[in-house]
């Protein structure tokens, strides 16, 4: 038999991992951005200058999004207690069933553990909205097939 708290305590830890090294990637280019943002100096070719400038607020706009969604993640993966066991459905749960494994978290796809598939999955995507409540024998029908929920 699966010990599930370790499994759950791996894909946990899985998902911060990833989180972590986004964050890390994106304050990097941030600060990049800021260091040649403010290291740009007019050239006798003002246009050329201007369109770098531009180009960089763009990099550093897009750059403050994904930072925005990457702490959004982290709130999220904050909120989750891994010991926890629930016989509804809630966020931090590890879901078998008849289809694939899920684990209710963040959208982060497939993870490996142990040689088994668990798909890393937020409480806003399609499949997680269906499981979210649930209970242990629900069925749950989703992409025309019905999942039985064997927890």
């Amino acid at each position: 038999m699966k010990d599930f708290k370790k499994i759950k305590k791996k894909l946990y830890e899985v998902c911060l991992l990833f989180v972590d090294e986004k964050y890390n990637t994106v304050i990097t280019i941030i600060e990049s951005n800021k260091k040649a943002l403010f290291s740009e100096t007019k050239s006798s070719a003002g246009d050329k200058h201007e369109t770098g400038r531009a180009m960089l607020q763009l990099e550093m706009e897009k750059a403050s999004q994904q930072l925005a969604s990457i702490l959004e993640m982290k709130e999220v993966l904050a909120k989750i207690e891994i010991q926890k066991t629930s016989e509804k459905i809630c966020l931090g749960s590890l879901i078998t069933t008849t289809k694939a494994n899920y684990y209710l978290a963040i959208s982060l796809g497939e993870i490996t553990i142990d040689d088994e598939k668990y798909f890393a999955v937020s409480t806003n995507s399609p499949i997680g909205k269906q499981l979210l409540g649930k209970t242990v024998g629900d069925c749950v029908p989703f992409n025309q097939s019905e999942i039985l929920n064997l927890y």
